[in-house]
């Protein structure tokens, strides 16, 4: 009998960050072979590291970059909205949903 095979994402994110490349290929944000080849180049400039993180962080670097280069967000956006979300995971109780711009010491 056959082990079963590990799932492909270690992480929600590893999951959420492909989703997201995914979904902006289908809307004709980037051709795969684009994709292809600014991932590649990211990989080659980035960590010589192996695992799924490291792979994925890959990922997106890669997304962020074509974001920029598409004129669909800037770097200050990227940094901004890293930075509400990394606000909002601090502020919310473990186990709630975040949500970002919430005030979770209003109660809301």
């Amino acid at each position: 009998m056959n082990a079963p095979e590990p799932p492909p994402f270690d992480e929600p994110w590893e999951a959420q960050v492909f989703a997201m490349a995914v979904a902006l290929n289908e809307r004709g944000l980037f051709s795969w072979s684009e994709w292809a080849q600014a991932l590649g180049a990211e990989i080659a400039a980035g960590s010589q590291e192996a695992g799924n993180a490291i792979y994925f962080e890959n990922w997106l670097r890669t997304l962020e970059k074509l974001l920029v280069a598409k004129g669909v967000a800037t770097e200050t956006d990227l940094v901004n909205i890293a930075n509400a979300w990394r606000a909002a995971t601090l502020a919310t109780p473990h186990g709630h949903p975040i949500v970002l711009g919430a005030d979770r010491s209003s109660g809301n």
